[in-house]
């Protein structure tokens, strides 16, 4: 195979740092990450900056793009998060670029106003913005050429100090339950521990998105199975020991914010690696998504008929993720 050069924005999060992983095992791609604190440190807000540092870059034939800005409102999500984008298009050489790759989300179907159509398809009409996910694609038709647009659900993957973690923050809130002696208790709202979820693993998510730059258009992209908390959680329970007592409603971010301390001591005890800032910045994420009391899946059969039919049983998604938590010392 013809060598290809990926350029990676927002490679230290939790779908770029996969991706990274997984274009660099694969053995025909160069890749250059790029992100605020490390690899290629670039401003993407600053266009200057932008010009500057990629516009140096020569032969990026891919750009995959996964960076993210975030703001207090949905209004304010947009200028940001459009504007990293453009500026970065704007700066790579279009002779060399062959394929720009976008991760959106279910955000694209109104997912996160409340409840939407389910299973959501590519087709599905679109909603009344503001809407960032969508002011980017638009950016890409106008601007022509080849790109796809990655739609995945919640992802599960292993990094620290990303805002949007969830297997983390179940990893991080079961260890607190046992370390306190109490149950396991699902702090979501009552609706919301018998809907119907799925989720997508952050290495199927890789080789989606790699699979994707020979397609053309939209793809929504989850594991392939569904499940309901009601049934997931007391065996997610299991494997930290814990029982289950009935469902609780109550705010992660405000249970959370006193247990620094309470960490701190588990960690020099258990010998973790990670302080308490790089395990607790999800819990507002976690609120979110224990809050959907409506159901929350898309219609993946496009993918499938283009060709791509990996999937991961979600389940054993949770229990990998856990178990490369404790060996890295992340969680006891």
């Amino acid at each position: 195979m013809e060598r290809k050069t990926a350029l990676v924005a927002g490679a230290n999060g939790i779908i770029g740092r996969n991706l990274v992983e997984h274009l660099r095992a694969d053995g025909n791609w160069d890749v250059i990450g790029v992100s605020r604190k490390s690899g290629l440190a670039v401003d993407l807000l600053d266009a200057a900056d932008t010009q500057a540092k990629i516009g140096a870059l020569t032969g990026v034939t891919h750009l995959f793009y996964a960076a993210y800005q975030d703001r207090p409102t949905w209004a304010e999500l947009v200028p940001p998060n459009l504007a990293m984008l453009t500026h970065l298009v704007d700066a790579l050489d279009p002779a060399a670029l062959e394929h720009v790759s976008l991760m959106q989300g279910y955000k694209v179907y109104g997912a996160h106003l409340g409840p939407f159509k389910t299973p959501a398809r590519e087709t599905d009409a679109g909603h009344m913005p503001p809407e960032f996910n969508v002011d980017q694609q638009r950016f890409l038709e106008r601007r022509g050429g080849s790109w796809s647009a990655i739609r995945p659900s919640v992802v599960g993957g292993t990094a620290l100090g990303n805002p949007m973690n969830l297997a983390l923050v179940i990893a991080v809130y079961a260890s607190i339950s046992k370390e306190l002696g109490l149950p396991l208790r699902f702090p979501g709202k009552p609706g919301a521990y018998d809907s119907l979820l799925e989720m997508t693993d952050a290495s199927l998510l890789a080789d989606a998105t790699v699979w994707a730059t020979r397609h053309e258009g939209a793809f929504n992209i989850a594991n392939g199975d569904l499940f309901r908390w009601s049934e997931l959680w007391p065996k997610l329970a299991a494997y930290f020991d814990l029982e289950v007592a009935p469902p609780l409603r109550m705010s992660l971010v405000d249970v959370m914010a006193d247990k620094a301390p309470l960490w701190t001591s588990m960690a020099a005890e258990h010998g973790l690696t990670a302080s308490y800032q790089d395990v607790s910045r999800s819990w507002a994420f976690g609120d979110f998504v224990f809050g959907w009391d409506y159901d929350m899946f898309a219609d993946t059969s496009k993918a499938r008929r283009a060709g791509f039919h990996t999937y991961v049983e979600t389940e054993q998604m949770f229990y990998r993720l856990f178990d490369e938590f404790r060996k890295a010392r992340v969680i006891p």
